[in-house]
């Protein structure tokens, strides 16, 4: 056997009609956070500065005032259905779903806030692919944050569910403080990713 088909065989074949979730929870050796959309692996770049720093901020703002019945995690994935498992880069949780520190995953129906952090690889699934699933699946606010492109500060796009319609309505974009009272009284001051 060649070196090259040695490598070849490392990948994992996909099933006729995809991967599900129990898969994506089972197959060896896939690397750190990798996130199951639409039956097929996605595997994440690594991540640049700012997408770690924003995460840190978020996660470090979101239990300031949080409630005793909420928790706030960071890369978990949630459980959409049977053939997507994605895995935000935050999420507000109701406490009652946290099971143990061997957990690694959430169902939908826990989901009261989902939060992506957009980096070059996965722009469209940030802004389309994951919004919709997510809305789909009842999750009642996502956020989407970006990296303004002159100043290098984050922008966060905050998104309401219509129930009505399953799809999310712009509610404002935040440059440099966010405050909202959904799912709970949130005042984050966007500019101390700088003190990072």
């Amino acid at each position: 056997m060649t070196a090259e088909s040695t490598e070849q065989s490392r990948w994992p074949m996909p099933p006729m009609d995809g991967y599900t979730v129990d898969d994506l929870f089972t197959l060896p050796d896939l690397p750190p956070h990798t996130e199951l959309i639409d039956g097929s692996l996605i595997f994440v770049s690594p991540q640049r500065r700012f997408h770690g720093n924003m995460v840190d901020l978020l996660v470090s703002s979101l239990r300031d005032g949080l409630p005793a019945e909420l928790r706030v995690s960071r890369e978990m994935t949630v459980v959409l259905d049977v053939r997507n498992g994605p895995e935000p880069d935050v999420s507000v949780i109701r406490a009652d779903a946290v099971k143990g520190p061997d957990q690694t995953s959430y169902e939908a129906q826990d989901v009261l806030l989902a939060i992506e952090v957009v980096s070059p690889d996965s722009e469209s699934r940030d802004r389309t692919t994951k919004p919709q699933k997510y809305a789909a699946a009842g999750i009642p606010n996502f956020w989407r944050v970006e990296q303004n492109g002159t100043s290098g500060r984050p922008v966060v796009h905050v998104y309401e569910l219509d129930h009505l319609t399953k799809a999310y309505v712009h509610m404002g974009m935040h440059r440099d403080r966010i405050k909202v009272d959904k799912p709970y009284t949130i005042d984050i001051d966007l500019t101390a990713i700088d003190t990072l």
